[in-house]
């Protein structure tokens, strides 16, 4: 089954502009009753509204093609209104949209557990469903909480990284204190104690320092905390919101060692790097370490559905059994395995172990490595690296911080690559590619080629 559809329409609104007056009607209802998520009303512009999409392309009111370079927030694995999971969506509306999943069950969550459990690691065996990527890592925090009190063991200290970003829930937004984004809820946090991460790039000649320094690091947290950390969430291989900071596999494999050495649990957040994008099904297989609880989500349901899993451990999932209510988990959803989105799933989890996606995600990498360095040539680009279908650099002067929310340059490049027709969005002063697996050799080498232009403008004062 091909990551690439052929046949055509794919969605059933047609790529054709809306007329002038539904667009200004449109735009006026958005103004008086829409609150955007990670945008200030005041000085935002204008939203760009959406009426179809079609592969890596959306097609916008006023007639303009995008191509989306960000799989829409990482969530789309195959294409936007790729027929195979339209339809697998419309065969289970057609026979259950929903069920309470306390006390029941249905084939598609029973069957999407059983695929998610073939698909990851030997050991994470366990499938708690939940609808986002936050509520996946809430949940996992809780889990490791009430796991160690299972036991009668009162293990309390959460440790997470320096730029780690895990969710907006309170849990999610704690582990993640220090990426920088929760300074207005500072109050509502609980403590977490903040290791540092290695970040690197190609060509990082104090990768190995610098990763040692980490270790020891966090052998000093491990230490001032002995026998109280409950757990240790990390993003592996690459932080996302961060700025598409990526660390080596070797510092994975030496922070397992030395958490399971303090017989604590390890906590992989793969929302973002789950299903292919790091070159491997999840970035966990491609370290060769794993975690004993895993968070997936984002790209699950090929960017149809919100769907999220929490996967532990058959170990973690047994401290959990007893005679009575006591020690179970006690924490669920009201859309738990919904089944649209299982179907979903498992429609994705085809297209993506078929020999055509696996093709794609191979080809996107070496565009990458074939155009990165050029890139990384140009004045005022540093940094470049990249991890199997992710690209980044920070357009910024040396010496600055990786991930500069507040650097100008962001939204500069953003206006003027969205006037290029790319739908891109720059981590701050981080410039990066993260598309889906449908996109083209040709449509890689257009990004690059206008991302290439847009910093040589910018470092000339020519974008406004």
């Amino acid at each position: 089954m091909s990551s690439q559809p052929s046949e055509a329409p794919l969605s059933p609104f047609p790529p054709v502009p809306t007329e002038a007056a539904d667009r200004a009607r449109l735009a006026e209802l958005d103004a008086r009753h829409v609150w955007h998520p990670f945008t200030q009303a005041a000085t935002a512009p204008t939203p760009v509204p959406i009426v179809s999409g079609k592969g890596a392309r959306l097609y916008t009111a006023d007639g303009r093609e995008l191509l989306d370079l960000v799989s829409s927030w990482w969530v789309n694995l195959h294409g936007h209104c790729h027929p195979a999971v339209a339809r697998a969506i419309a065969e289970q509306a057609g026979r259950l949209e929903h069920a309470i999943f306390a006390d029941f069950s249905h084939a598609p969550g029973v069957r999407l557990a059983a695929r998610l459990a073939a698909m990851l690691p030997a050991g994470l065996s366990r499938v708690f469903y939940s609808d986002n990527g936050s509520t996946a890592v809430e949940v996992a925090l809780k889990m490791a909480h009430q796991f160690w009190r299972n036991q009668g063991k009162e293990k309390t200290v959460y440790v997470g990284f320096e730029g780690g970003y895990h969710g907006d829930t309170v849990g999610a937004m704690s582990a993640g204190r220090a990426s920088g984004f929760f300074a207005a809820w500072e109050r509502m946090l609980f403590p977490v104690e903040v290791a540092p991460v290695p970040a690197t790039w190609d060509g990082d000649p104090d990768a190995e320092s610098r990763e040692a320094e980490a270790l020891a690091a966090l052998e000093r947290i491990l230490e001032r905390n002995r026998g109280k950390v409950a757990a240790v969430v990390i993003e592996p291989l690459v932080q996302g919101a961060g700025g598409m900071r990526m660390c080596r596999p070797s510092f994975l494999a030496g922070l397992a060692e030395r958490v399971r050495a303090a017989d604590a649990l390890l906590v992989f957040d793969e929302v973002m790097t789950g299903f292919g994008r790091t070159g491997a099904n999840f970035a966990c297989q491609k370290a060769g370490v794993t975690p004993d609880v895993i968070c997936l989500s984002k790209g699950i349901t090929a960017g149809f559905l919100p769907l999220s899993v929490t996967v532990a451990s058959e170990r973690i999932y047994e401290a959990f059994l007893g005679p009575d209510v006591a020690t179970a988990f006690l924490h669920g959803h009201s859309y738990t395995a919904n089944p649209l989105g299982c179907a979903a799933g498992l429609a994705s989890m085809d297209l993506l172990e078929a020999p055509e996606c696996r093709a794609r995600i191979t080809g996107i990498e070496a565009v990458h490595r074939e155009r990165l360095p050029r890139l990384a040539a140009l004045p005022g680009v540093i940094r470049p690296r990249l991890c199997g279908t992710i690209a980044a650099v920070d357009v910024t002067r040396p010496g600055a911080e990786a991930a500069d929310y507040a650097a100008p340059a962001g939204p500069l490049m953003k206006k003027a690559l969205l006037a290029r027709g790319l739908l891109l969005r720059p981590l701050g002063n981080v410039l990066y590619l993260l598309p889906p697996y449908c996109v083209t050799d040709d449509e890689l080498h257009r990004a690059y080629d206008a991302m290439e232009d847009v910093v040589r403008d910018l470092a000339a004062g020519r974008l406004a």
